[in-house]
């Protein structure tokens, strides 16, 4: 048994059970943002290490009493800048309480009374400050600008001798550094590469990309860890990379590589963590595993690199971690699959991702986040009059994913996207299932892409600007919210940041249009794009390849239609919409009320005519 003396800083949320029965997912999200911007940040910078978390709790050990109080003034002001635009009920507020005193060793975790007097000490700190013991503020008094006020000695519960207390105050105006808070910040953050298939199988590649996106996944809800997301480390895909460069492009301190052989029954996995800035290995393991074993081997991945970077998890982050929605292997690699068509395919694939889901829970009705990719592409699926596909199945599906797991955000945006899609394009009733899946997860792609429609809707343009380019973020392949927000540029008059957006979209479509010359989608927003930039001869030559190459597109042949009116062809804009219009849901008339893509068009007797015919055809 090994003791030492240091010093030991306790610290937890005030009225944290209060705050957690008023809003659970709210208040746990808000502390995860917290610990990963504010609070683990500074006590990396200040030498400290955290050593026991216990839900809203932590203790963190420091190399000097100095150290430890200039850390916690850091972060009491900072929360309080923070919080201050909070109602006082609401907001998040530390007691922290530093001890100096003897202690015993055990692996990584510290025990002993002067763990114990820490935590006393911190019940004795008033709501947002900080009570330190006598020999605290004898060691730092004169090194850190901070006034100190007597409260005399105090009895503790299972402290023989009573305890001398002292409250600490920063000086007015004394200034937070924060240069080594933002290059904290950093050396807490990884990449993790798209895992090479080494399969000798290019169908298998599905399985190597799932993988490296659930390890994402997993790592993201360690909130003292800066991930990148998957489509910003998926850019490095099949290239041979300086994983330095790498670093310092994406500005972290880690980078995270490794590959899959699946072969029968077995997976190989291999993995090495390296460091950044020196090209070292930080962490390196080689895994070979019974596919049965995958779920326990990704727990095995996420938690040794949250070991290796010296961090600790909070108890829900484990669990979270831990959890697994499905512990049959045939219905993840179902997944997989399904996830891989619905991010690289075309509106075609819906129908193939409808089946590969509807598999997955035939095997394990448990699976929410199948139920929740089954809603939104049978919702897609179901606008192309697909045979045995249709809106009410995906509504259901969805209900059944929320139900299943009420905190998974995909199954709120899944529901979103029914009522969007819906006959009535219901933009009102889908704005709560949107705000629920953003709340739940504020990076959620397909969130950020509904409420950008939704806001356009209701002509919020700004708002519609910062969704649709959050998306973007997310996936910068994506060419769908950069093809919408050029029509949100062009709504506020912005032709800068039109042509950017322009530029981009054009660049996502004509890429994805190497591979797959008929994805509809890409098709009609290389027409707007072209437009915007100006090239209209481009622009009416590619409209006539998207007709041939997708004629029964009815959005495809919206899409061309706003985009040859915002040119000025308005008498072939008016003809496509007059043959759309007989067929034409009823919640596609309430959308044109608010698209401003055909004002150009809206004072023409035609487009009357046909408004006048649709207006009274919905009443």
């Amino acid at each position: 048994m090994q003791r030492k003396l240091t010093v030991i800083f306790s610290a937890d949320v005030v009225g944290y059970s209060a705050l957690m029965e008023r809003d659970e997912a709210g208040t746990l999200l808000r502390l995860q943002e917290n610990r990963k911007s504010l609070f683990d940040p500074r006590v990396a910078t200040h030498g400290g290490r955290i050593f026991k978390l216990m839900g809203d709790g932590v203790l963190i050990e420091f190399p000097s009493a100095a150290a430890a109080v200039t850390c916690a003034l850091e972060i009491q002001q900072a929360m309080e800048a923070s919080e201050i635009h909070r109602a006082e009920p609401e907001r998040l507020r530390y007691r922290v309480g530093i001890n100096l005193g003897d202690v015993i060793i055990e692996g990584d975790d510290i025990y002993g009374e002067g763990v114990n007097v820490a935590a006393r000490l911190q019940a004795l700190a008033p709501v947002g400050g900080i009570a330190v013991a006598r020999n605290v503020s004898d060691q730092v008094g004169g090194k850190v600008p901070a006034t100190f006020e007597d409260l005399g000695e105090h009895t503790v519960k299972n402290i023989a001798r009573p305890v001398h207390v002292f409250t600490v105050r920063a000086v007015d105006g004394a200034p937070a550094p924060k240069a080594a808070t933002a290059e904290q910040m950093q050396r807490l953050a990884v990449c993790v590469l798209p895992f090479v298939n080494m399969s000798g199988e290019s169908e298998q590649e599905y399985f190597a990309d799932g993988i490296s996106e659930d390890i994402i996944t997993d790592l993201s809800k360690v909130s003292a860890l800066s991930v990148v997301s998957r489509n910003s480390s998926f850019m490095y895909k099949g290239r041979h990379v300086d994983l330095p460069k790498v670093a310092r492009e994406l500005k972290v301190s880690h980078v995270l590589e490794g590959s899959v052989r699946k072969s029968g029954g077995r997976v190989r996995i291999t993995a090495q963590l390296i460091d950044g800035a020196t090209n070292d290995h930080v962490w390196a393991e080689r895994y070979d595993r019974e596919l049965n074993d995958i779920f326990a081997l990704q727990d095995e991945i996420s938690e040794a690199i949250v070991k290796a970077l010296k961090l600790k998890l909070l108890p829900e982050e484990k669990k979270a971690i831990e959890k697994r929605e499905t512990s049959n292997a045939e219905v993840y690699e179902l997944f997989l699959l399904a996830r891989q068509f619905h991010r690289t395919g075309s509106e075609r694939m819906k129908p193939l991702i409808v089946r590969l889901c509807k598999r997955a829970v035939a095997i394990d009705p448990g699976f929410a986040r199948a139920w929740a990719l089954m809603a939104n592409s049978e919702a897609e699926a179901s606008q192309r009059s697909v045979p045995g596909l249709s809106l009410e199945n995906a509504r259901e599906a969805a209900q059944r994913a929320i139900t299943l797991d009420p905190m998974l955000a995909e199954s709120h945006a899944a529901l979103g996207e029914v009522l969007i899609r819906g006959e009535k394009m219901d933009m009102v009733g889908s704005e709560g299932p949107i705000e629920m899946a953003l709340k739940l997860d504020p990076h959620c792609y397909d969130a950020h892409l509904l409420a950008g429609y939704l806001r356009l809707s209701q002509k919020r343009y700004h708002d519609a600007i910062r969704h649709f380019e959050t998306a973007a973020s997310l996936d910068p392949g994506a060419f769908r919210p950069l093809g919408m927000a050029q029509q949100c540029h062009e709504a506020v008059g912005d032709t800068v940041k039109l042509r950017h957006a322009a530029l981009r979209c054009l660049e996502c479509c004509e890429k994805l249009l190497q591979t797959e010359p008929d994805h509809g989608g890409a098709l009609g927003f290389v027409v707007t794009a072209l437009v915007h930039l100006g090239e209209g001869e481009r622009a009416r030559a590619w409209a006539r390849r998207a007709m041939l190459f997708d004629p029964e597109n009815t959005r495809l042949q919206y899409n061309i239609a706003c985009a040859l009116a915002t040119l000025g062809d308005a008498d072939m804009a008016l003809e496509m919409l007059e043959t759309l219009a007989p067929d034409m849901p009823h919640g596609w008339y309430e959308w044109m009320q608010s698209d401003n893509s055909l004002n150009s068009i809206r004072s023409h007797p035609r487009y009357k005519a046909m408004i006048d015919a649709l207006a009274s055809r919905k009443g």
